[in-house]
């Protein structure tokens, strides 16, 4: 099983960060991200409950989908959809608080699970593990720089 966390304050209000990390279409503009497009929109917001996103990164792609949207501290997905390894997704999760008027925490999980027959989940979990927190990162980073 993968699990990854990361953790950031970023200098920036909590309402810009969590709309730059909802804004599902404009992902590709993230270092590491060949691609995004939002394929279904949501029920209240384009980007909310029940959007469908596309990401496309490091030659695989993911389908999220929206299951908890609460602007501006809580942004859910599960990984509905991926290729070419198969993702068994229990968690994905973006947690921000506001700590002052210009800076805010950013807590960023994701939980889940990549078997492939004859090589087994420990291996594509730990590559998973290690390049998903670097992902996660370089988009905060990115996030607090612009």
């Amino acid at each position: 099983m993968f699990s990854i966390k990361v953790e950031r304050k970023i200098s920036k209000p909590i309402d810009i960060v969590f709309a730059k990390l909802a804004d599902h279409a404009n992902y590709k503009q993230f270092k590491g991200v060949d691609d995004s497009s939002l394929l279904e929109e949501g029920e209240n917001d384009k980007n909310g409950l029940g959007a469908i996103r596309e990401i496309v990164a490091a030659g695989g792609t993911l389908h999220e989908k929206i299951v908890a949207y609460e602007p501006p501290t809580l942004l859910s997905y599960k990984i509905v959809y991926s290729k070419p390894l198969p993702y068994q997704h229990e968690l994905g999760q973006i947690k921000l608080l506001a700590l002052d008027e210009n800076t805010t925490a950013v807590e960023w999980l994701s939980k889940g699970r990549i078997s492939v027959p004859l090589l087994g989940p420990w291996y594509f979990d730990k590559q998973l593990q290690k390049n998903g927190a670097r992902a996660f990162g370089s988009i905060l980073k990115s996030i607090d720089l612009a």
